[in-house]
């Protein structure tokens, strides 16, 4: 506490008078608790003020410093990553609200990581303000063509600067902090307009604006309250990716270059970091590359691990991991804790609330990732660690992955011979196509593909590189293309699949729906059906109300209920 104490005095801080009054008003109005330094006495004259604010403030430095050194200068080291998503950041009150939800932790010493300005979870839509469908006159003919000299007329445009200028107003902040990226986003919406085309590498730089100004915009508010804030972009502090724009990997090298630049400079000046999500720099183009939907937990727990920091939090604007989407099915629960094998399937299998790949980095390093809801601070959320008790765990949540194509491969020269495999999988690989989930038997391969995820948006080039994958599978197979299917993962504790699908079949069953392809392979923890999209909601509908609703989610209540079954099965016979 007294660490914390010492990092919010004016001494501390670097701060004047009127930022440390600006302080004492802003918690005083929170109900926080004020620094050490500003709770003395309080005194006749300014000079007096000044003094007995040095004195306070050099105290708590003294402690502070006392307890670093006794411990090893571990309670001067960061804590926690806090990353915030779009709708958390999407006005000035909501900032003020993250703010204040930050300070209300004064035992700890965060990393921030914010994505762009969007729209509360209260909106018919979502959003990010410089998304690229936002931007959306830019992909297309009319868009692109519109001519330089409009491009300041554009709606969208216009909505950007009204967003941001609107919320730095209400902070009662410089317009100047931003004035120079909106005056880059402009010019740079003329090039495309001129040039009259939108590449992935300009794609990603367009998309980086919104970051670039809403970690600009909290790290001046932070420091106009008085608590002193340093923002940085990710791109210059060390995240090193492939140059896959719009969907870049992070290497290995970015690990000790965000360690030592974020550490360095918290132990020569002390301020809070406030960090872009999404963002990294391509290791050979040297340009702006993007982490994917949801990158920004990526960007958390590459943090959480390159700094050794005892949990990452990852703030979002539902309660935690949920049983089902709350889209499908309103009665969708909260989920207490997860594995990172739990969450890594759950998010690669359609969960919105986490990054694929974002689970990676969390699990190498060993570091909790907690997912909170900052409209609901009180609640518990969930916590996604390394291992969990699973002796009585069944079934853990439902996800679904809707539009998947399916692809049925079918040769009866795959009976006794080898390479088979080989030969229908260097075929993805040369395409640079990955899949979701196989099933095999003796003289076919059934396996799924995500077109949402694994290539470009454009319909067009989706259905040309398509019928690429079949015309070249067809060399040595028949082939039938499946479209308009669904993936339904039952995550949850494989150990007990006889348990889930002996329950999810009944299920099926009762309400006439067919599976087209069960796949479990080595996952511990997924079981996948595929079923027609028509069927798909309805079918998570009833399995969540089977599962969650009847109370069959733990093992104890689901061998109440086989044993039911098996008496009822068993009279059954009986009469017969």
């Amino acid at each position: 506490m007294a660490a914390a104490a010492a990092l919010r005095t004016p001494a501390r801080l670097g701060l004047d008078g009127a930022a440390a009054g600006e302080q004492l008003r802003w918690q005083r109005q929170r109900g926080a608790p004020a620094p050490v330094a500003l709770l003395a006495a309080p005194c006749r004259t300014r000079k007096a003020v000044r003094c007995q604010r040095v004195v306070g403030a050099a105290i708590a430095e003294k402690k502070y410093a006392q307890e670093g050194a006794s411990s090893g200068g571990a309670e001067r080291d960061l804590t926690v990553v806090m990353k915030f998503g779009g709708s958390s950041v999407a006005s000035a009150e909501r900032m003020q609200e993250v703010a204040d939800l930050i300070l209300s932790f004064p035992g700890e010493r965060p990393v921030v990581v914010l994505s762009a300005m969007g729209r509360p979870p209260t909106s018919s839509s979502w959003y990010c303000a410089t998304q690229p469908g936002h931007l959306a006159p830019f992909t297309s003919g009319t868009g692109v063509g519109c001519g330089a000299t409009n491009v300041s007329e554009l709606d969208e445009l216009s909505f950007i600067k009204e967003l941001h200028f609107a919320t730095i107003d209400q902070l009662g902040l410089d317009s100047s902090i931003i004035s120079g990226l909106l005056d880059e986003l402009e010019q740079l919406l003329k090039g495309i307009a001129m040039m009259k085309e939108l590449t992935l590498r300009t794609r990603d730089y367009l998309v980086s604006f919104g970051e670039c100004m809403s970690t600009r915009i909290f790290a001046a508010f932070l420091n106009k309250i008085g608590f002193k804030a340093r923002q940085y972009d990710a791109f210059e502090i060390g995240f090193i990716t492939t140059d896959d724009f719009t969907n870049a990997d992070i290497l290995e090298a970015t690990y000790p270059a965000i360690a030592k630049r974020l550490h360095g400079d918290w132990i020569n000046d002390p301020a809070i970091p406030i960090v872009t999500g999404f963002l990294g720099k391509g290791w050979r183009s040297g340009a702006i590359t993007t982490l994917g939907r949801g990158g920004s937990d990526l960007t958390a727990t590459t943090i959480g691990k390159a700094l050794g920091l005892r949990e990452i939090q990852v703030w979002k604007d539902v309660d935690g991991v949920l049983t089902c989407d709350p889209n499908i099915h309103p009665e969708a629960k909260p989920v207490p804790y997860l594995t990172f094998d739990e969450a890594a399937e759950l998010a690669y299998f359609g969960a919105q609330v986490l990054h694929p790949q974002s689970m990676r980095p969390a699990r190498e390093g060993d570091v909790p990732v907690r997912v909170k809801n900052s409209y609901n601070r009180r609640a518990p959320g969930t916590l996604i660690t390394k291992s969990r008790d699973m002796s009585k765990s069944v079934l853990t949540s439902i996800v679904l992955k809707s539009n998947v194509k399916m692809l049925d491969i079918v040769s009866t020269r795959m009976l006794g011979q080898y390479g088979f495999l080989a030969k229908v999988f260097s075929i993805f690989e040369d395409l640079g196509i990955s899949v979701d989930c196989v099933a095999t038997s003796e003289v076919s391969i059934s396996l799924t593909l995500d077109p949402s995820k694994l290539w470009s948006c454009e319909l067009v080039q989706q259905k040309n590189e398509l019928d690429g994958v079949i015309e070249e599978l067809e060399k040595i197979a028949v082939v039938h293309l499946l479209q308009n299917r669904s993936i339904i993962s039952l995550i949850g504790n494989v150990q007990r699949s006889s348990l889930i699908l002996e329950k999810a079949f009944n299920v099926l069953r009762r309400n006439g729906i067919n599976v087209q392809m069960i796949s479990q392979g080595a996952s511990k923890v997924n079981i996948s059906l595929v079923v027609h999209d028509s069927e798909a909601k309805q079918c998570v509908q009833a399995l969540h109300s089977a599962f969650f609703e009847d109370g069959f989610s733990e093992v104890d209540k689901m061998d109440v209920l086989h044993d039911d079954f098996t008496s009822h099965s068993n009279s059954t016979v009986h009469s017969l």
